[in-house]
């Protein structure tokens, strides 16, 4: 399940997964376990809140936090 940081307009980034990357014709897009990006809640969201969706047309863009998979690819850079 790929972690995102996504960067909200006008609004502290958001971490969370999702169940796959989006789409390049997705209007939303699901995050599941919603947080800042120091693990903390948001201040904004109810307490028990676990999954929240998000127009895609307030996303700026988003950042991909590397999991185990991708941390184990090995590639080779030309120096």
């Amino acid at each position: 399940m790929p972690t995102l940081l996504i960067h909200l307009m006008n609004e502290d980034p958001v971490m969370g997964e999702v169940e796959e990357m989006p789409s390049t014709v997705d209007m939303l897009i699901y995050v599941k376990n919603p947080r800042r990006r120091d693990g903390k809640d948001l201040p904004y969201l109810e307490q028990n809140v676990t999954q929240v969706i998000f127009p895609m047309s307030r996303i700026s863009y988003m950042e991909v936090i590397p999991g185990v998979e991708e941390e184990e690819i090995v590639s080779f850079v030309r120096e």
